[in-house]
């Protein structure tokens, strides 16, 4: 899977620079959340994937969505082949620019907050932050999940969702309270008066996470 990007690069790259990866939502693209560069740390790397899949109207996803199909409303196999590419690409990243002592950090909202999740709990000795908007855990990509409670218990995650938000029901969000409550890991779950996005409430709250 061959992901294209947009990147900003700090002034200096060292084996220690942070490297932030951003995974927008379902019809949007990599231009989205890359806005987010501005507050986040100077010396931080960044990088916004594009969603391998061309929307009819324009846009990108990560994989199909079905809304008819109340059982399965989502392609698990191209969402578990998106997980597996954004991996690749990160580890490829990571060694083009000789990050061997960083942290890496990951963002996702909505369908991108979907795999946010999978990519930290499948695989969490490759993160630290986490930050995940408007979204929710989907289980069946979590057969995977590290055994590792250490490991688990290291990550540090920032969780939003709008009070009103209609495209993912807060009730699909709150769900992570718990599951990651009883997988021990250390999260902080925040509600806003806001439908399916990200308002300035919640934007401060991220950029402090970040920042920190």
């Amino acid at each position: 899977m061959d992901l294209k990007y947009l990147v900003r690069e700090p002034e200096n790259i060292i084996s220690k620079t942070p490297l932030l990866i951003l995974l927008h939502g379902y019809g949007s693209n990599e231009e989205d959340l890359f806005s987010f560069r501005e507050t986040l740390p100077k010396d931080w790397l960044i990088i916004s994937f594009r969603a391998p899949l061309v929307l009819e109207y324009g846009g990108h996803s990560w994989f199909d969505l079905d809304l008819m199909n109340k059982e399965n409303p989502m392609d698990i196999d191209q969402a578990k082949a998106a997980e597996k590419g954004i991996l690749e690409a990160i580890l490829e990243i990571s060694n083009r620019y000789g990050l061997t002592e960083n942290e890496t950090h990951l963002a996702g909202f909505s369908q991108g907050g979907i795999l946010t999740y999978a990519l930290a709990l499948n695989n969490p000795q490759l993160f630290s932050k986490i930050a995940i908007l408007s979204s929710y855990p989907e289980e069946k990509l979590l057969d995977n999940i590290s055994k590792d409670k250490k490991q688990l218990e290291k990550l540090k995650i920032f969780i939003s969702h709008g009070t009103d938000d209609a495209v993912i029901p807060l009730d699909w969000g709150r769900k992570a309270a718990d599951y990651l409550y009883h997988k021990g890991c250390f999260f902080s779950f925040r509600e806003y008066m806001s439908g399916h996005g990200v308002n300035q409430k919640n934007y401060m709250d991220l950029m402090e996470f970040f920042n920190k």
